[in-house]
């Protein structure tokens, strides 16, 4: 059994550098005008996997109730919501800088 405990320690260990690598990240946020004047959220600066880029694009997208794409390691979403995303990814422990 004690095996085991060491194989737990190991990896909260990993889980916790994990968080912390999320905190070092530095994103940005900007919406810009896309087709018909419509405005789009871009949030870049992600330094993760595709997959857990995906991951967080899926959370904003049902916390926002909105549509939205994860292109080039950035994340876009439909619409102008510079009021809510800073929070919600501040809450995932990312540093958002507006």
């Amino acid at each position: 059994m004690a095996d085991n405990d060491d194989l737990d320690d190991l990896l909260d260990e990993l889980d916790s550098q994990g968080d912390l690598e999320t905190s070092q990240q530095v994103l940005s946020l900007r919406t810009e005008s896309r087709r018909y004047d419509k405005p789009v959220t871009i949030i870049e600066g992600f330094d993760l996997s595709q997959s857990e880029i995906k991951s967080t694009a899926s959370d904003l997208k049902s916390s926002l109730g909105t549509g939205g794409t994860v292109n080039d390691d950035r994340i876009e979403l439909q619409g102008d919501h510079r009021d809510r995303v800073p929070e919600l990814l501040r809450d995932r422990g990312f540093d958002v800088r507006e």
